[in-house]
């Protein structure tokens, strides 16, 4: 039985060298598809930006927010 993805795994194992999807970002965090648009909504995830009508995050934010995070969770631990 193989075990989850470690969603810092691919943070960890550096971001790919291109802007991230929503369904990219679903697949780090382990999370449904729809918590990435929540996440948009209500401008709690990491930031992302639209070219077009497509949503599309920079890889380099996306790691800032992780490191924002686990720094918060430090503080509050």
């Amino acid at each position: 039985m193989a075990l989850p993805p470690d969603p810092s795994a691919a943070l960890r194992g550096g971001l790919p060298d291109r802007y991230l999807t929503p369904d990219d970002i679903a697949e780090i965090f382990s999370v449904p598809l729809e918590t990435v648009y929540q996440w948009r909504r209500k401008r709690t995830g990491p930031p992302g930006f639209r070219v077009g009508k497509h949503v599309r995050y920079d890889p380099a934010e996306v790691g800032a927010y992780v490191t924002q995070l686990k720094s918060a969770g430090r503080v509050a631990a």
